[in-house]
Order: structure tokens, then sequence, then C-alpha cells
């Protein structure tokens, strides 16, 4: 089963941006996830469990070193919307 997730990363401390762009680096070097990016979330699609695998251990590890809030949307089948030049 398909599913999209848009994330919102909020880090509790001063250089949030690099702490933003290393978790969605490490997301991106899991196999099987397709991510865009924009300036407001990141959204993450693919398989159910390859997802939820991939955010559960990013996640975690983020944790362990950071404090951070982590807002997820999460909707099944691929979510995304055409761009203005494909609808």
């Amino acid at each position: 089963m398909q599913i999209t997730i848009e994330i919102s990363l909020y880090p509790l401390q001063e250089d949030y941006e690099q702490i933003i762009l290393d978790f969605i680096k490490a997301l991106r070097q899991h196999q099987g996830l397709s991510i865009e990016t924009n300036g407001l979330s990141t959204q993450v699609f693919g398989e159910y469990d390859e997802v939820m695998n991939a955010i559960q251990i990013e996640m975690k590890e983020l944790y362990h070193q950071r404090q951070a809030v982590l807002l997820l949307k999460m909707g099944r089948g691929h979510l995304k919307y055409p761009k203005e030049s494909e609808s």
C-alpha cells in the first residue's frame, strides 16, 4: 500500500536549519522513498512499511541527539498535486 507523509520538523535550538537539512539527507539514504521538499515541509512517498520504517529510524536518531517537535500528516496513496504546467 502506498502512503504519503508530510513532515514538518521544528528543532528547539538555534542551528535549526542544519538540523532540518541533516534530517532530510538521512531520509534520502533510505531506498524506495520519493522525497520532495519545499519551504514549509517535506513530503515522503512510498510503500507504507518502507516509509514508516525510515521515519521511525530517523526520528529515533534525531531524538537521541536533539530536542525537536516533529509534525506528521499521513494519507493513503500517492497524494501529489500536479504542477501548474502539468494541469
